[in-house]
This record gives C-alpha cells, sequence and structure tokens, in this order.
C-alpha cells in the first residue's frame, strides 16, 4: 500500500470513497482530473492514484483509457469495485415538491434519469463538475433546488439533509476503478491483464480475428474488449482487451509475443489482483 495516494477530487467523491476503501490508512490527496491524477503519479508526488474505469450503466470512462493509452510510465497495480447508491439533499425546509433545478454530475443524472422523469418531471436538470460540487451549486441556487450526490457529500455538508436514497435506476449500478502507479503488481494467482494493441493497417481482412485467436488458442477467459480511435486517421483504432491471467503466466506471456509481432503497437497496462470486496 501507498503512503500517498492521488484521487478524483473533490473530497467526497466516490473516487475518494474507491481509495479508501483501497488502502483507507495512506494520505489521500485529491485532484482536479484523471490527467492531473496521472501526472502527479509519474512527477513522483504520490505514490498511487484512483481513477474510475468503467461504469456498469454508463460504460467506459474514456478520460481514463486515454490517459494509459498516451502514458506509457503509469501502469495498473490494482483496481476497486464500489457499488454506487445516489443520495438526493436539500436545504433544510425544502420538501420534494418545491425543487426547481436538480444539480450533479452528468452521468449521475444519466443514471438516475427515470427517477427523475417520475418523480421530477417539472425540473431543470443542471450539471455540475462533480456529484460533490453538486452540493456547492445547489446551496447558491436562487431557486429551491436539490443535488445528487453520494452519502459522504451529506456528511462533509451537515447543512443540507436528505430528500432521497438510493434513487439510481438500476440497482446493478457499480464502478470500477484502477489504482495508477509506476509499476504493476505481483502475481497472486487470481489476477487479470490489461492491454491495448492497433494494427498497421485496420482495413486489412482478419487481423483482430487473428489477434484474439490468440488467447483462444490457449484458453485465455477475454474479460473485456473494446475499441478506441487512435486520435491520427478516420477508421484507425486501438483495441483494449482484459484477459484473465497475469503476464508472467506462461500462456499469457505468449500471447503478448506474439501480439508484439503482429501488431504496430503493444502495450501492456498491467497485471494486477482481481477485485475481492471480502479482500480475500
Amino acid at each position: 500500500m501507498a503512503g500517498r495516494i492521488a484521487f478524483l477530487g473533490p473530497t467526497g467523491t466516490y473516487t475518494e470513497e474507491a481509495a479508501l476503501l483501497y488502502d483507507p490508512h495512506a494520505e489521500l490527496q485529491p485532484f482536479p482530473s484523471i490527467p492531473a491524477v496521472g501526472s502527479a503519479v509519474s512527477s513522483g508526488i504520490t505514490e498511487e492514484g484512483v481513477v474510475p474505469i468503467e461504469n456498469s450503466l454508463e460504460g467506459s470512462v474514456n478520460f481514463t483509457l486515454d490517459l494509459l493509452i498516451s502514458q506509457p510510465d503509469l501502469s495498473v497495480c490494482n483496481e476497486v469495485v464500489v457499488p454506487i447508491e445516489h443520495y438526493m439533499f436539500a436545504l433544510p425546509g425544502v420538501k420534494p415538491a418545491d425543487v426547481r433545478v436538480i444539480y450533479s454530475h452528468p452521468q449521475a443524472l444519466a443514471q438516475c434519469k427515470e427517477y427523475l422523469e417520475r418523480c421530477f418531471p417539472g425540473a431543470q436538470q443542471m450539471a455540475s463538475l462533480s456529484t460533490v460540487a453538486a452540493v456547492s451549486d445547489m446551496k447558491l441556487s436562487s431557486v429551491p433546488a436539490a443535488s445528487i450526490s453520494p452519502r459522504r457529500a451529506g456528511e462533509l455538508n451537515p447543512d443540507v439533509e436528505i430528500i432521497g436514497r438510493g434513487i439510481q435506476d438500476n440497482a446493478n449500478n457499480v464502478t470500477r476503478f484502477v489504482v495508477l502507479a509506476a509499476q504493476d503488481h505481483e502475481p497472486t494467482g487470481r489476477d487479470k491483464t490489461s492491454v491495448c494493441f492497433s494494427f498497421q493497417e485496420n482495413d486489412s481482412s482478419g487481423l483482430l480475428y487473428q489477434a484474439l485467436g490468440e488467447f483462444a488458442r490457449r484458453d485465455i477467459n477475454l474479460m473485456k474488449i473494446e475499441s478506441r480511435p487512435t486520435k491520427e486517421n478516420l477508421g484507425e483504432y486501438i483495441f483494449l482487451v482484459d484477459c484473465a491471467g497475469h503476464r508472467q503466466d506462461a500462456n499469457v506471456s505468449e500471447v503478448l509475443d506474439s501480439l508484439s509481432a503482429q501488431c504496430r503497437m503493444l502495450r501492456v497496462f498491467g497485471s494486477y489482483p482481481i477485485w475481492r470486496p471480502d479482500g480475500v
């Protein structure tokens, strides 16, 4: 565990909750953006950093994927999975029927869309920089307002009241966070490896099929696969894969060697333990 951990702030976010769950004894330092967290780790300001990478409802966090693709000095050394429970806060005396504006981060608003349409059809939805900043935006509003924020945001703002809890549309709303460091994790026997790769010419037939076949021939389970634009030419993509196993395992090492020969670019983000909420 690290002495200092950067996280996507401000204090009170779900990312801070993930950092506390990962290491409750570390010195946590909030940073304003995902690239800033990456810079804090790569420059040595902190030993590790925690950023969101995937939500079960809204999909991947592209800022984190792009950071990993572009920063070869960063590795993924661990992951944390946090159930997301959204709360609605308001100033004392404000009833749900009074609310005219609801503030939150766009992802939180999207994750509560059905609830808001059902219970607050006439309220205007306003984007905030974070689910924690939404509380400040709500308190500064000139009309009766509410915020959708984590429970901890309410703890940090004792002058607000809970007017709704567990308001997310899907009870299976969870976010996966990754822990960034200079090096990845040693083998534990229950690991996953994250990589990305691209081809010289993406329009050649069978390139992706051949690459994925390297995993299939060695009976390696693919836990996730997606693509991101290379940002160089239209129609060219970088493919991102999470697979079972550690990069030091013989079969995973063989796949990486084969991909290196086939691909224009191969980057191993890191091997790390699969998250177990019980810590076992």
